[in-house]
């Protein structure tokens, strides 16, 4: 039985679904013939009994019966062309068996009824030569005998109703073996049909696979199963095309933004090498801005791959250990690291508790680049003010702005304004900031400040006190 599945589940999916509709149609039609065969035998039968009952014999024939069993003469009957076989029954089971009649065997019914013990008796039988009848003996009385009866028992062949069914069952098979050709038919023509969506899914599926074209879309037509998935496939692609996209452009800016450090790297360090090997040393003052060049160059390339090892992570995977924390005691730690990068500078700020749920070193990282942002664009003795209030905090400085143009684009990978390309940088600050913020479920937005620079605004959902499970003991 195992291998027969196996076989069955080896086969196309189309050939499959033919079978089972084949099959499936020839149980319906075997059960509907069956059904029919045996409730018309059933009433062909009724019918023939119910004519036995009906049928007396006829008092001529009775006589001539008995006569010639008076006369000693043969009791096995006739030729057997009568419509229907007469004999009388003794009570010793003796039989006289009209003329034109075959002699049919006598049952113990029958002689129930001969002994009087039984009115009438209705039963299969057979004749001497082995024909199935049906038998109806009863008993009657006769002219000239008084009231003295005599049994009778009136037969009928039963090969004129088995002649009928075997008809009935011929023509049942014909139509069966019919019915089950064209079900296997319309089943394998209603297969091809309906999974024509589904070999056009797997030819596209096929050409993405051998040639990674990602623009492949599929027709979708209607609104059932077959829709529904060539409607997944299309967007399947899509995000797969638009995450190839954003890949080969994360792979371009990053070589176009590593390119800048790597040659003054390779710059300066070429200019101390052949100090080294022409024996001709650089002055001192020469000598330590160059390693200090070195040093600054290595230490961006060092944030670059930072942020790049950051923003690798897909959008959708889960960021570190999630906690209640406090946003303003994030934003004072960030804010202490800001005021050491930007000593000359004046940041004020006003920090009113608000307790969130997110990972404390991504968002402490994404305040830090906020605060950066601030702090690069600042003229020199500016002033930053720093506001948290109700979940919305805010950083606002007073340099040159960002121009209604560009604030569409601030949050994106490696996006850099032109005014701002000459500042150490690598473009990526705010596009962690962004993503940081939406991991915690919040906004950010940057917007031009009145009389001038520019306000980060960043929502996160939460409240002014911590639940009470995460209130320390």
């Amino acid at each position: 039985m195992s291998g027969v599945i196996r076989r069955f589940q080896a086969l196309p999916l189309r050939s499959r679904l033919a079978l089972l509709t084949a099959t499936a149609v020839a149980m319906a039609v075997a059960a509907v013939a069956v059904t029919s065969w045996l409730l018309t035998r059933a009433q062909l039968r009724q019918e023939l009994d119910t004519s036995l009952r009906n049928t007396s014999a006829p008092i001529r024939t009775v006589d001539q019966a008995l006569a010639a069993c008076r006369a000693g003469q043969d009791s096995t009957g006739g030729t057997g062309r009568a419509f229907a076989y007469v004999q009388v029954i003794g009570a010793d089971g003796s039989r006289c068996v009209a003329q034109d009649s075959q002699p049919v065997k006598v049952r113990p019914e029958d002689l129930d009824v001969a002994r009087g013990t039984a009115l009438d008796a209705l039963h299969g039988s057979t004749t001497d030569s082995g024909a199935e009848v049906r038998v109806h003996t009863t008993q009657i009385k006769l002219p000239g005998f008084g009231k003295q009866t005599v049994t009778v028992s009136v037969a009928r062949p039963l090969d004129e109703i088995d002649g009928s069914l075997d008809r009935l069952a011929l023509v049942l098979a014909v139509l069966a073996g019919v019915g089950v050709l064209a079900a296997g038919a319309a089943g394998l023509w209603v297969a091809r049909t309906g999974l024509k969506p589904v070999d056009r899914l797997t030819e596209a599926v096929e050409h993405v696979a051998r040639t990674e074209d990602l623009t492949v879309r599929i027709p979708v037509e209607g609104e059932d199963e077959i829709a529904r998935l060539s409607r997944s496939f299309n967007q399947m692609t899509s995000a797969l095309a638009t995450s190839r996209d954003r890949q080969q452009q994360l792979i371009a800016d990053a070589g176009h933004e590593l390119r800048t450090p790597l040659t003054s790297l390779r710059t300066n360090i070429d200019l101390l090498a052949r100090s080294e090997q022409t024996g001709r040393a650089l002055p001192p003052d020469d000598r330590a801005a160059l390693l200090a060049s070195v040093k600054a160059q290595m230490s961006e390339l060092a944030v670059l791959i930072g942020d790049l090892q950051e923003l690798s992570r897909p959008d959708s995977a889960a960021p570190g250990a999630i906690q209640v924390v406090g946003l303003h005691e994030i934003a004072r730690t960030a804010l202490e690291r800001a005021r050491l990068r930007g000593p000359e500078l004046t940041i004020e700020a006003e920090l009113r508790p608000w307790y969130v749920r997110a990972d404390p070193a991504t968002l402490e990282r994404a305040l830090v680049n906020v605060l950066d942002n601030a702090v690069k664009f600042s003229p020199p003795r500016g002033r930053i003010e720093v506001l948290l209030d109700r979940g919305a905090l805010t950083v606002r400085d007073h340099g040159p702005g960002v121009p209604p143009d560009e604030l569409p684009h601030v949050f994106e990978r490696f996006w850099r304004s032109p005014s701002a390309r000459a500042l150490p940088g690598s473009g990526l600050g705010l596009s962690i900031v962004a993503r940081t913020v939406r991991q915690a479920g919040g906004e950010v937005a940057l917007r031009p400040a009145e009389g001038g620079g520019t306000v980060a605004e960043i929502r996160l959902p939460g409240a002014p006190t911590p639940p009470p499970a995460s209130v320390p003991s």
